[in-house]
């Protein structure tokens, strides 16, 4: 089945574009080449997923077997709870990502750019998909058929692209309070100290809100990564965080502490 983020390609073009182009109005700064590499990022993760996806579906259909109950998919409250399941379980995914090494190289390749815009939202890794499909397993041991995961947990990745902006300041309290909003999303962005690792949320902020990992935004954000990544060639970009991984373990002298690279924060 098509992914709602494969139907979504051309709208996210379109606002990609109306975006860009009412920066070049504003004479605001705007990296264009940035902007084609992220597209070009995103395209390939389109190509990379759709390989990707039979492993997860392989290890998904094979857990639905062992659910006690199967979800019925025709009524509200089943949609409703798989929106807040799907919801934590990213959750814990972005998490784990930021703060274990061996995720980390996967997902660098979505903070790595030093800009903030809706391109930066299609920018993503090609190969996440050899092991995240981990953290979205349990939701078929509570039942949940796998087309109607792949259905919502693509509209609440389609919700993600709008927040990917600066040209949203606030919204009202109220959402702010709730939802993840293109402010809350830019302090997870920010490498400045008192942003970096937080606001994990999906559509939801509930969640670092109860695990304490949210951040207010009060000063402007610093993009990019601590130690910020000068390439625009694919490649590199899709392979940096691999490449670094390498050459820590290689220079490690224990065993021991090579391995403490794969599941040490990307700091250790």
């Amino acid at each position: 089945m098509l992914k709602p983020t494969v139907i979504a390609i051309p709208v996210f073009a379109l606002l990609i574009a109306v975006e860009a182009y009412y920066a070049a109005r504003r004479e605001d700064e705007y990296n264009g080449r940035d902007a084609w590499t992220n597209i070009a990022l995103g395209f390939g993760s389109v190509l990379f997923g759709a390989v990707f996806s039979f492993i997860q579906a392989f290890f998904y259909e094979s857990a639905l077997t062992f659910a006690p109950y199967q979800m019925p998919m025709n009524t509200w409250w089943a949609w409703a709870i798989l929106l807040v399941a799907d919801d934590f379980a990213y959750y814990w995914f972005h998490r784990v990502s930021h703060e274990m090494r061996f995720f980390w190289n996967f997902h660098v390749v979505h903070h790595s750019s030093n800009q903030y815009n809706l391109s930066v939202a299609v920018r993503q890794s090609w190969f996440s998909g050899i092991a995240h499909w981990i953290f979205y397993v349990p939701l078929a041991f509570l039942g949940f058929p796998f087309w109607a995961f792949v259905t919502m947990h693509g509209l609440n990745l389609i919700y993600q692209f709008w927040i990917h902006t600066e040209y949203v300041k606030k919204l009202p309290a109220i959402f702010e309070f709730i939802l993840n909003t293109p402010s809350h999303h830019r302090v997870h962005h920010g490498v400045n100290n008192p942003y970096l690792d937080k606001n994990y949320g999906q559509t939801l902020l509930i969640w670092d809100r109860m695990f304490g990992s949210w951040q207010r935004e009060e000063e402007e954000p610093v993009y990019g990564l601590v130690s910020q990544m000068d390439s625009y060639r694919l490649w590199d970009i899709q392979t940096w965080g691999v490449r670094w991984l390498i050459r820590q373990m290689r220079s490690a002298p224990r065993w021991q502490d090579k391995l403490r690279y794969l599941y040490k924060p990307p700091g250790w």
